[in-house]
């Protein structure tokens, strides 16, 4: 049987780059995944792909960092797909500058897309985990679920320029930690992803001018000058960046039954640091 068979993922940001993997990938192990992305096309590639593999997905597109999103999310897995056992709060993005420059505008989208999202999330799946918990538990059959929050070394450790970025990945490991605690009661494993350097859209190579990716009508530079990107890639003990696919892989491992045991961990996928 696979092992995710019968469980139903939400999976923000999952229309392009890492969070399209971690879909595909919990999907390939029988769950059943609601996608999100800003955009519906990507969004609806991806459901596209679980389905041709003979998988089960629904879109449910738009901010997560809007008021509602966090509880219209959560009823479309529940209404939609009929449970609500895995979630993994992936969506985001960069928005660089240094200190000096970083307007309050850009701080508060930082911590609005990265700490404010899962938190409303997170508390709208916790009457649905708490109610069923205890009807479980009644009952001797207590179904363990698993919370997967996307941190990133910016939040471990700090990275020049990304002083809001790096305070809203910050504050996914503290919310990791905390609910870690208020939710083992209910058999919720919550754990954390901190990334390193993986190959997206944001983090793309490029020669002359930088790439722009547009959120909310606004453009935003991503990626790294070439020759910039190969320093980076020295100070990884394996001597490159990651693939989408590994990225994956880190979160997969967390949702496994195999991971019931481990609660309240930050695993730090980052190829390793010389």
């Amino acid at each position: 049987m696979s092992a995710l068979a019968g469980k139903v993922a939400i999976v923000t940001g999952s229309g392009r780059g890492i969070g399209r993997q971690i879909a595909l990938k919990l999907a390939s192990a029988g769950a059943s995944v609601v996608v999100n992305d800003l955009d519906d096309e990507p969004a609806s590639e991806t459901v596209s792909l679980i389905e041709a593999a003979g998988g089960r997905a629904m879109t449910c597109n738009g901010d997560v960092a809007a008021v509602d999103f966090g509880d219209r999310i959560v009823n479309a897995a529940l209404e939609g797909l009929g449970g609500l056992e895995i979630i993994v709060n992936n969506a985001g993005y960069i928005w660089n500058t240094t200190i000096q420059r970083n307007t309050d505008e850009q701080w508060q989208a930082m911590l609005d897309v990265h700490a404010t999202a899962p938190f409303r999330i997170l508390r709208a799946a916790a009457d649905h985990f708490r109610t069923t918990a205890k009807r479980e538990i009644a009952e001797g059959n207590l179904v363990q679920r698993k919370v997967v929050n996307i941190s990133s070394v910016s939040g471990t450790h700090g990275s020049a320029t990304q002083v809001a970025y790096s305070a809203g990945k910050a504050a996914v490991v503290g919310m990791t930690h905390t609910l870690s605690k208020e939710w083992g009661r209910y058999g919720v494993n919550v754990n954390a992803v901190a990334f390193g350097f993986i190959e997206t859209r944001l983090t793309q190579e490029f020669e002359g001018q930088p790439a722009e990716i547009e959120v909310h009508g606004r453009q935003f530079k991503v990626g790294f000058p070439a020759d910039k990107a190969k320093v980076k890639y020295e100070g990884i003990s394996l001597g490159r960046p990651g693939r989408a696919e590994e990225a994956a892989g880190a979160v997969y491992l967390l949702c496994l039954p195999e991971a019931d045991f481990v609660t309240g961990q930050i695993l730090v996928c980052d190829g390793g640091k010389i």
